[in-house]
């Protein structure tokens, strides 16, 4: 298997000067020192005013941060927010395309509709046409990516006209592209799609193992590509705090973890939120000892021997990718990083000493279906040359129409060097 760490910047109060800054830095340290010790992946949310429960508001900017810190993991939206309210179609793949350059092609493209009332009212967004916005943009930002120039689109809910879209990514058609699953329905979705299936439900693993069966099969029989390849890879999430003495170990990731929990659930489910006031740690703290227990999820909490059984069960159901939630509650920056370090010296090993070839195989069965995948695809026609529309430029008409017709000298210089040229360039064409 691969792995991977993920952030949401969680910060409970009480907020103290400097909280904030801290905790990036901080993120950045870890991912660092991931990179350094072979971690495969650095995965980073959107999130909108979720308070305490997700401060990363801008993942292009921290993720870009950590490509200049780090030479081999791979940087992950986990995920964009694709309701165009949001998020631009063209704005997403022009910064999808630019983290690619500046990481040297080790962007990974998440996608998702989101559904936390705080986001999509504070957007504007209509709940009920999320998925099928979701839909019809992932699908146009990764024509916009691949395709030279776009044709174009008139959508339901996005129009733009014919244009090229610059820069382009290193990963060619696109980076690999994947969508955010909480249940059985969306991974099937996933599938269908040719999207990868970044999972955040804590199943047990003969459950887990019937959604990675389905996900496969559904390749193989069902696909139909949304864009313009194919990333056949399931991931799954799971706590993280790993030390040698087990009850260590929950002192150190427990609280953080159910924290995770709780203040999901607050956001999305139960809670009853006053922006700038509600004090959710607060409120999990005065309930922590009536709280249910995290599950399967907290499996990843414990001795190095302990987790390699937790994660030997994931190996076995077929998952590609677990990620860990290490940066939760108030976890300890030096103990996430303790965890880090004993992991990938005394776990990872046992299960990175054949991924190579598991992958290998695993490609090499697909291959035949991908394949015929592909052919099932009805992509947007390529312009021909001479059907491309020109775009001629608005001239001064604007500046005239404006009222401002009180030109400095400089102004009516450079107007009068930009008429000259254009009549050279028109004659040139005669």
């Amino acid at each position: 298997m691969k792995f991977g760490i993920f952030y949401e910047h969680q910060l409970p109060r009480p907020w103290t000067e400097g909280a904030e800054h801290r905790l990036y830095m901080e993120a950045l340290d870890q991912i660092e020192l991931a990179d350094k010790l072979g971690i495969d992946f650095a995965w980073e949310v959107e999130h909108h005013f979720l308070e305490e429960y997700s401060h990363s508001a801008a993942p292009e900017v921290f993720l870009a941060a950590a490509s200049q810190r780090t030479k081999n993991i791979r940087l992950g939206h986990g995920i964009v927010l694709m309701p165009t309210n949001y998020n631009h179609p063209a704005r997403v793949a022009e910064r999808i395309a630019t983290l690619d350059l500046v990481s040297s092609g080790r962007c990974e493209f998440g996608t998702g509709e989101s559904a936390s009332r705080a986001e999509l009212e504070g957007f504007a967004i209509d709940p009920a046409t999320r998925r099928a916005q979701w839909r019809e943009t992932i699908e146009q930002t990764a024509n916009l990516l691949a395709m030279d120039p776009y044709p174009g689109f008139e959508g339901e809910f996005f129009s733009m006209p014919c244009r090229n879209l610059v820069p382009k990514p290193v990963q060619r058609p696109h980076p690999p592209m994947w969508v955010a699953c909480s249940n059985r329905d969306t991974i099937h979705l996933a599938a269908q799609l040719g999207l990868g299936a970044l999972t955040f439900a804590f199943v047990d693993m003969g459950e887990a193992k019937k959604w990675v069966d389905d996900y496969y099969e559904t390749i193989k029989t069902e696909c139909v590509p949304i864009g313009h390849a194919i990333n056949p890879n399931i991931a799954m999430v799971t706590s993280f705090s790993v030390h040698r003495d087990a009850d260590e170990a929950r002192r150190r990731g427990l609280d953080g973890f159910r924290f995770f929990q709780f203040g999901l659930g607050h956001h999305y489910a139960f809670g009853n939120h006053v922006p700038g006031r509600t004090d959710i740690w607060k409120q999990f703290e005065a309930m922590r000892d009536s709280l249910p227990d995290g599950g399967m999820g907290e499996g990843g909490i414990g001795t190095p021997e302990q987790q390699r059984e937790h994660l030997q069960q994931f190996a076995d159901a077929g998952v590609d990718q677990v990620v860990f939630i290490q940066q939760g509650g108030k976890n300890k920056h030096e103990h996430i990083c303790e965890s880090l370090e004993l992991f990938a010296a005394e776990v990872m090993p046992t299960f990175k000493e054949n991924e190579a070839e598991r992958e290998r195989k695993k490609m090499e069965e697909l291959a035949p279906y991908l394949e015929e995948a592909m052919k099932r695809k009805q992509g947007m026609r390529e312009l021909a040359d001479s059907e491309i529309p020109p775009i001629v430029p608005y001239g001064y008409a604007i500046a005239e129409t404006s009222g401002d017709t009180a030109l400095d000298e400089a102004t009516r210089l450079r107007r009068e060097r930009m008429r000259k040229m254009g009549e050279a360039v028109r004659k040139s064409q005669s």
